[in-house]
């Protein structure tokens, strides 16, 4: 069996909806009336990746990588002399390779109790599994997968041009799963681009928010489900992922979630933002109550902002590594269980496998079902 490393520890107005059966109020890219309760429950500064998160949420990195182009073999046609191959977070020249020696990304590693939610921005990841399956997606994809009981995977940033840059940008996310469903059988859903519902808004000035929602509905546009052993699948876990890009100056109004539900906006870009009353900068979250509106209004340089929302699991979680289950016993026997069955071998001829360059995005699941985008009119 392959050795297991804490490097694979790696290291996203009409009637609105906020996930499944969690009702909302109205959504605006207006201010509101009058003013209410402070939404703001605390500003803090982001330090070296991953974010914090709240539960259910276990993770999140934003990687933004400006690979150069790419070589034969999808790798960065540049010197990699200085890098520590196999370990370069560096950010070198604007990027790192990772855990890759050819191409970047995160070769084959395993992972149980949790799930990964892949949100990508530009760029393309190669993802292969320990259960057969296959995909090349980004460009605004997202890839939800379940870990369940187990699987081994590889996730690679192929370089697919070899004429030009190759800028990579993703959120990964981790989420946890209740006790109940650590061990069902792992599973993935793409969500491709043009499955995910993206709002352009307009305040009473013109300016715009646009808000792509991977999970919990904006005004009644359904988002793609995610997988059916989900947390998010739950009707009241209000789970939301969206990211918010707004222009500078331009305003708009977060409808509210449900009482008990945990909010956080993550500044990630941008000029900087006002919520409410409260002024925030680049790299700062922003932890907001779920049972009342937000007013958000982007400074001058505009705002770049990811929501994590969701109702908490409120179980205990045990982690080392690539799982996460609710005690060090149940970590323990993920180990032993990896290192007798691998969490099913590996089929993939590396690695690090990736996909000829002339792929296009697609996907081929576990029982041979294969999956690309479809046109939209």
């Amino acid at each position: 069996m392959p050795k297991i490393d804490r490097r694979t520890f790696v290291t996203g107005a009409a009637a609105a909806t906020l996930g499944a059966g969690c009702r909302q109020d109205a959504a605006s890219a207006a201010p509101p009336k009058r003013p209410g309760v402070d939404p703001v429950i605390s500003v803090e500064t982001l330090g070296a990746p991953p974010w914090p998160t709240q539960d259910p949420f276990l993770f999140c990195v934003h990687h933004l990588d400006h690979y150069p182009q790419g070589d034969e073999r999808q790798g960065p046609a540049a010197p990699l002399v200085g890098r520590n191959l196999g370990q370069d977070f560096s950010g070198k020249d604007g990027w790192s390779m990772y855990h890759g020696q050819v191409v970047p990304g995160f070769p084959r590693h395993p992972h149980r109790g949790f799930e990964t939610v892949t949100f990508t921005r530009r760029g393309h990841v190669d993802h292969s599994d320990s259960l057969g399956a296959t995909a090349r997606y980004g460009e605004g994809d997202a890839q939800w997968m379940t870990a369940g009981r187990g699987i081994v995977h590889a996730e690679m940033f192929p370089l697919v041009h070899a004429d030009k840059a190759n800028p990579v940008e993703l959120f990964q996310i981790w989420l946890n799963l209740p006790a109940r469903s650590k061990m069902v059988q792992p599973y993935f859903e793409m969500m491709w681009k043009e499955q995910i519902p993206q709002h352009a808004l307009k305040d009473s000035k013109g300016r715009t928010t646009t808000v792509t929602t991977v999970a919990g509905a904006l005004s009644d546009h359904a988002t793609p489900k995610p997988p059916p052993d989900s947390w998010a699948a739950n009707q009241d876990a209000c789970v939301a992922i969206w990211s918010i890009d707004m222009q500078p100056g331009a305003q708009f109004r977060l409808p509210k979630s449900q009482p008990g539900v945990n909010r956080a906006l993550y500044l990630f870009d941008g000029g900087g933002l006002t919520v409410g009353a409260t002024k925030s900068k680049p790299s700062q979250r922003i932890l907001l109550r779920g049972d009342v509106p937000a007013h958000l209004t982007a400074h001058e340089g505009g705002a770049q902002l990811l929501l994590l929302q969701g109702r908490p699991i409120g179980e205990p979680v045990a982690r080392h590594g690539p799982f996460v289950m609710n005690s060090r016993q149940e970590i323990q026997q993920a180990y032993s269980d990896y290192r007798s069955t691998g969490f099913g071998g590996w089929p993939w001829p590396k690695n690090d496998h990736v996909h000829e360059r002339s792929h296009t995005r697609f996907a081929v699941h576990a029982d041979g079902r294969e999956d690309r985008p479809k046109k939209t009119s």
